[in-house]
Protein backbone atom coordinates (compact mmCIF):
# COMPACT_ATOMS: atom_id res chain seq x y z
CA UNK A 1 0.00 0.00 0.00
CA UNK A 2 1.80 3.39 -1.16
CA UNK A 3 2.61 5.50 1.78
CA UNK A 4 2.91 2.30 4.42
CA UNK A 5 5.20 0.03 2.80
CA UNK A 6 6.01 1.33 -0.60
CA UNK A 7 6.92 4.41 -2.04
CA UNK A 8 6.54 5.22 -5.81
CA UNK A 9 8.57 8.07 -7.92
CA UNK A 10 6.72 9.08 -11.25
CA UNK A 11 8.93 10.15 -14.00
CA UNK A 12 6.67 11.03 -17.07
CA UNK A 13 8.28 12.72 -20.17
CA UNK A 14 4.95 14.01 -22.01
CA UNK A 15 6.45 11.82 -25.01
CA UNK A 16 9.41 13.70 -25.38
CA UNK A 17 11.80 11.17 -25.46
CA UNK A 18 14.94 13.21 -25.40
CA UNK A 19 13.87 13.83 -22.03
CA UNK A 20 14.01 9.88 -20.92
CA UNK A 21 17.92 9.45 -20.00
CA UNK A 22 17.82 12.56 -17.42
CA UNK A 23 14.62 11.26 -15.79
CA UNK A 24 16.84 7.65 -15.35
CA UNK A 25 19.07 9.10 -13.96
CA UNK A 26 16.73 10.83 -11.22
CA UNK A 27 15.55 7.53 -11.00
CA UNK A 28 18.79 5.89 -10.20
CA UNK A 29 20.22 8.80 -7.81
CA UNK A 30 17.13 8.20 -5.36
CA UNK A 31 18.69 4.30 -5.24
CA UNK A 32 15.20 2.92 -6.23
CA UNK A 33 14.69 -0.79 -5.19
CA UNK A 34 12.73 -1.58 -9.11
CA UNK A 35 12.12 0.63 -12.06
CA UNK A 36 8.88 0.31 -13.30
CA UNK A 37 9.47 1.69 -17.70
CA UNK A 38 7.34 1.26 -20.59
CA UNK A 39 6.57 1.39 -23.53
CA UNK A 40 9.59 0.83 -25.75
CA UNK A 41 11.65 4.32 -25.58
CA UNK A 42 11.69 4.37 -21.39
CA UNK A 43 12.18 0.79 -21.63
CA UNK A 44 15.55 0.95 -23.50
CA UNK A 45 16.76 4.37 -21.48
CA UNK A 46 16.38 2.49 -18.16
CA UNK A 47 18.27 -0.46 -19.64
CA UNK A 48 21.47 2.06 -21.18
CA UNK A 49 21.06 3.49 -17.57
CA UNK A 50 21.89 0.98 -15.20
CA UNK A 51 22.95 -3.05 -15.34
CA UNK A 52 22.27 -3.81 -11.69
CA UNK A 53 18.80 -2.05 -10.37
CA UNK A 54 15.56 -4.36 -11.96
CA UNK A 55 13.88 -3.14 -14.58
CA UNK A 56 10.19 -4.44 -15.55
CA UNK A 57 9.58 -3.46 -18.71
CA UNK A 58 5.55 -2.59 -19.57
CA UNK A 59 4.53 -3.39 -23.15
CA UNK A 60 7.84 -2.72 -24.45
CA UNK A 61 8.60 -4.03 -28.75
CA UNK A 62 11.01 -6.64 -29.79
CA UNK A 63 12.28 -6.56 -26.60
CA UNK A 64 15.03 -9.27 -27.95
CA UNK A 65 16.14 -7.54 -31.09
CA UNK A 66 16.91 -3.71 -29.03
CA UNK A 67 18.94 -5.94 -26.51
CA UNK A 68 16.61 -5.41 -23.53
CA UNK A 69 16.77 -8.97 -22.64
CA UNK A 70 18.55 -12.08 -24.39
CA UNK A 71 15.22 -13.97 -24.89
CA UNK A 72 11.67 -14.52 -23.83
CA UNK A 73 12.02 -17.61 -21.47
CA UNK A 74 15.53 -16.43 -20.34
CA UNK A 75 15.34 -12.89 -19.94
CA UNK A 76 19.14 -12.69 -18.70
CA UNK A 77 20.34 -9.43 -16.80
CA UNK A 78 18.05 -7.11 -15.20
CA UNK A 79 15.24 -6.60 -16.91
CA UNK A 80 12.01 -8.47 -17.68
CA UNK A 81 8.25 -7.36 -16.89
CA UNK A 82 5.60 -7.52 -20.87
CA UNK A 83 6.20 -7.19 -24.64
CA UNK A 84 4.31 -5.68 -26.77
CA UNK A 85 2.82 -7.98 -29.39
CA UNK A 86 5.11 -8.88 -32.39
CA UNK A 87 4.86 -6.04 -34.75
CA UNK A 88 4.04 -7.92 -37.99
CA UNK A 89 1.08 -9.55 -36.09
CA UNK A 90 -0.53 -6.25 -34.99
CA UNK A 91 0.43 -4.18 -38.39
CA UNK A 92 -0.92 -7.07 -40.39
CA UNK A 93 -4.18 -7.24 -38.72
CA UNK A 94 -4.35 -3.77 -39.25
CA UNK A 95 -3.88 -3.66 -42.82
CA UNK A 96 -6.52 -6.30 -42.86
CA UNK A 97 -9.08 -4.39 -41.00
CA UNK A 98 -8.61 -1.42 -43.06
CA UNK A 99 -9.70 -3.93 -45.99
CA UNK A 100 -12.37 -5.42 -44.65
CA UNK A 101 -13.66 -1.77 -43.88
CA UNK A 102 -12.62 -0.49 -47.60
CA UNK A 103 -12.02 -3.40 -49.95
CA UNK A 104 -10.82 -1.02 -52.75
CA UNK A 105 -8.43 0.57 -50.36
CA UNK A 106 -4.55 -0.15 -52.29
CA UNK A 107 -2.61 3.40 -51.03
CA UNK A 108 -2.12 3.31 -47.00
CA UNK A 109 -0.32 5.92 -45.75
CA UNK A 110 1.95 4.58 -42.61
CA UNK A 111 2.71 7.24 -39.80
CA UNK A 112 5.94 6.27 -37.89
CA UNK A 113 7.60 8.08 -34.75
CA UNK A 114 11.44 7.52 -36.39
CA UNK A 115 12.91 8.99 -32.71
CA UNK A 116 11.76 5.13 -31.40
CA UNK A 117 13.68 2.46 -31.95
CA UNK A 118 11.58 0.08 -32.47
CA UNK A 119 9.57 1.77 -35.24
CA UNK A 120 12.77 0.56 -37.72
CA UNK A 121 12.17 -2.76 -37.02
CA UNK A 122 8.00 -2.43 -37.31
CA UNK A 123 8.35 -0.55 -40.63
CA UNK A 124 10.23 -3.92 -41.84
CA UNK A 125 7.42 -5.76 -40.52
CA UNK A 126 4.74 -3.57 -41.89
CA UNK A 127 6.25 -3.80 -45.76
CA UNK A 128 6.27 -7.98 -45.50
CA UNK A 129 2.24 -7.65 -44.81
CA UNK A 130 1.55 -4.64 -47.45
CA UNK A 131 2.99 -7.78 -50.05
CA UNK A 132 1.10 -10.16 -48.70
CA UNK A 133 -1.49 -8.17 -48.87
CA UNK A 134 -1.01 -6.73 -52.53
CA UNK A 135 -1.21 -2.98 -50.23
CA UNK A 136 1.13 -0.06 -51.77
CA UNK A 137 2.57 1.95 -48.68
CA UNK A 138 3.29 5.22 -48.55
CA UNK A 139 5.86 5.68 -45.29
CA UNK A 140 6.25 8.66 -43.72
CA UNK A 141 8.61 9.59 -40.65
CA UNK A 142 8.00 12.04 -37.66
CA UNK A 143 9.46 12.99 -34.80
CA UNK A 144 7.14 15.30 -33.22
CA UNK A 145 3.86 17.00 -33.39
CA UNK A 146 5.22 19.55 -35.62
CA UNK A 147 5.71 17.06 -38.18
CA UNK A 148 2.17 16.28 -38.38
CA UNK A 149 0.40 18.71 -40.93
CA UNK A 150 3.69 18.16 -43.46
CA UNK A 151 2.78 14.11 -43.16
CA UNK A 152 -0.98 14.26 -43.84
CA UNK A 153 -0.45 16.91 -46.40
CA UNK A 154 1.83 14.67 -48.29
CA UNK A 155 -0.33 11.39 -48.04
CA UNK A 156 -3.43 14.51 -49.67
CA UNK A 157 -0.32 14.74 -52.29
CA UNK A 158 -0.09 11.02 -53.06
CA UNK A 159 -3.59 10.34 -52.53
CA UNK A 160 -3.41 8.07 -49.35
CA UNK A 161 -6.69 6.12 -49.00
CA UNK A 162 -6.11 4.93 -45.54
CA UNK A 163 -3.63 5.82 -42.68
CA UNK A 164 -1.88 3.32 -40.36
CA UNK A 165 -0.58 4.42 -37.34
CA UNK A 166 2.47 2.55 -35.53
CA UNK A 167 2.36 1.95 -32.06
CA UNK A 168 3.55 4.56 -30.34
CA UNK A 169 3.32 6.75 -27.41
CA UNK A 170 3.60 9.84 -29.67
CA UNK A 171 0.24 9.76 -31.47
CA UNK A 172 -1.33 8.77 -27.97
CA UNK A 173 -0.49 12.10 -26.20
CA UNK A 174 -1.58 13.65 -29.56
CA UNK A 175 -4.00 11.96 -30.49
CA UNK A 176 -6.68 14.43 -30.65
CA UNK A 177 -4.38 16.13 -33.20
CA UNK A 178 -4.05 13.05 -35.48
CA UNK A 179 -7.70 12.73 -35.18
CA UNK A 180 -8.81 16.29 -36.23
CA UNK A 181 -6.02 16.26 -39.14
CA UNK A 182 -7.39 12.88 -40.80
CA UNK A 183 -11.08 14.26 -40.68
CA UNK A 184 -10.14 17.23 -42.54
CA UNK A 185 -7.98 15.15 -45.09
CA UNK A 186 -11.37 12.48 -44.70
CA UNK A 187 -8.95 9.34 -44.27
CA UNK A 188 -9.68 6.38 -42.30
CA UNK A 189 -7.44 5.50 -40.03
CA UNK A 190 -5.81 2.95 -37.61
CA UNK A 191 -4.10 2.48 -34.37
CA UNK A 192 -2.54 -0.03 -31.38
CA UNK A 193 -4.08 1.90 -29.23
CA UNK A 194 -7.98 2.62 -27.96
CA UNK A 195 -7.31 5.83 -26.72
CA UNK A 196 -6.73 7.38 -30.40
CA UNK A 197 -10.12 6.08 -30.90
CA UNK A 198 -11.68 7.06 -27.98
CA UNK A 199 -10.20 11.13 -29.44
CA UNK A 200 -11.81 10.58 -32.53
CA UNK A 201 -9.59 8.15 -34.92
CA UNK A 202 -11.69 5.26 -36.91
CA UNK A 203 -10.68 1.75 -35.50
CA UNK A 204 -7.80 0.52 -33.12
CA UNK A 205 -6.62 -2.98 -32.43
CA UNK A 206 -4.07 -4.36 -30.23
CA UNK A 207 -3.27 -5.54 -26.90
CA UNK A 208 -5.55 -4.44 -23.97
CA UNK A 209 -2.88 -1.94 -22.37
CA UNK A 210 -4.49 -1.88 -18.96
CA UNK A 211 -4.63 -5.91 -18.64
CA UNK A 212 -0.66 -5.04 -19.19
CA UNK A 213 0.01 -2.44 -16.94
CA UNK A 214 -2.26 -4.54 -14.14
CA UNK A 215 0.14 -7.79 -14.81
CA UNK A 216 3.27 -6.03 -14.19
CA UNK A 217 2.36 -5.35 -11.21
CA UNK A 218 3.51 -8.73 -10.52
CA UNK A 219 6.49 -8.63 -11.96
CA UNK A 220 7.48 -5.67 -9.52
CA UNK A 221 5.71 -7.78 -6.10
CA UNK A 222 8.16 -10.71 -7.33
CA UNK A 223 10.98 -8.51 -7.79
CA UNK A 224 10.37 -6.62 -4.05
CA UNK A 225 9.99 -10.21 -2.42
CA UNK A 226 13.58 -11.25 -3.83
CA UNK A 227 13.08 -12.79 -7.21
CA UNK A 228 15.88 -11.93 -9.85
CA UNK A 229 14.70 -10.29 -13.22
CA UNK A 230 16.54 -12.83 -15.19
CA UNK A 231 14.68 -15.85 -13.30
CA UNK A 232 11.25 -14.59 -14.42
CA UNK A 233 10.38 -15.75 -18.18
CA UNK A 234 8.93 -12.31 -20.33
CA UNK A 235 5.39 -12.32 -20.87
CA UNK A 236 3.36 -11.25 -24.15
CA UNK A 237 -0.21 -9.83 -24.25
CA UNK A 238 -2.82 -12.65 -24.47
CA UNK A 239 -5.74 -10.43 -24.59
CA UNK A 240 -6.30 -7.78 -27.45
CA UNK A 241 -9.35 -6.11 -28.68
CA UNK A 242 -11.18 -4.03 -31.50
CA UNK A 243 -12.74 -0.49 -31.20
CA UNK A 244 -14.41 1.46 -33.30
CA UNK A 245 -15.80 4.76 -33.65
CA UNK A 246 -18.66 5.14 -35.46
CA UNK A 247 -19.38 8.88 -35.04
CA UNK A 248 -15.88 9.24 -36.69
CA UNK A 249 -16.97 6.77 -39.59
CA UNK A 250 -20.49 8.51 -39.83
CA UNK A 251 -18.06 11.72 -40.58
CA UNK A 252 -15.70 10.50 -43.20
CA UNK A 253 -19.14 8.62 -44.94
CA UNK A 254 -18.27 5.16 -44.30
CA UNK A 255 -20.34 2.81 -43.75
CA UNK A 256 -18.78 -0.48 -41.59
CA UNK A 257 -19.71 -3.38 -42.20
CA UNK A 258 -21.52 -5.56 -40.07
CA UNK A 259 -19.27 -8.52 -39.62
CA UNK A 260 -16.63 -6.21 -38.46
CA UNK A 261 -18.97 -4.18 -36.13
CA UNK A 262 -20.03 -7.78 -35.21
CA UNK A 263 -16.21 -8.86 -34.49
CA UNK A 264 -15.82 -5.17 -32.03
CA UNK A 265 -15.14 -5.55 -28.47
CA UNK A 266 -16.35 -1.92 -28.13
CA UNK A 267 -18.45 0.61 -30.51
CA UNK A 268 -18.04 3.93 -29.87
CA UNK A 269 -21.47 5.92 -30.67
Amino acid sequence: MEGQNIVIEHRFAEGRVERLPDLAAELIRLKVDVIAAGPTPPAVAAKKATATIPIVMLGAAEPVDLGLIESFTNPGGNVTGLSWSPSLELLSKGLELLREMAPKIRLVAVLWNSANPAQGLAISDVKRAARSLDVQLQLLEVRGPNDFEAAFAAMAKRRAEAVLVVADALFVFHGVQLAKLAARYRLPSIHSFRQNVETGGLMSYGPDTVAVWRRAALFVDKILKGRKPADLPVEQPTKFELVINLKTAKALGLTIPPSLLGRADEVIQ
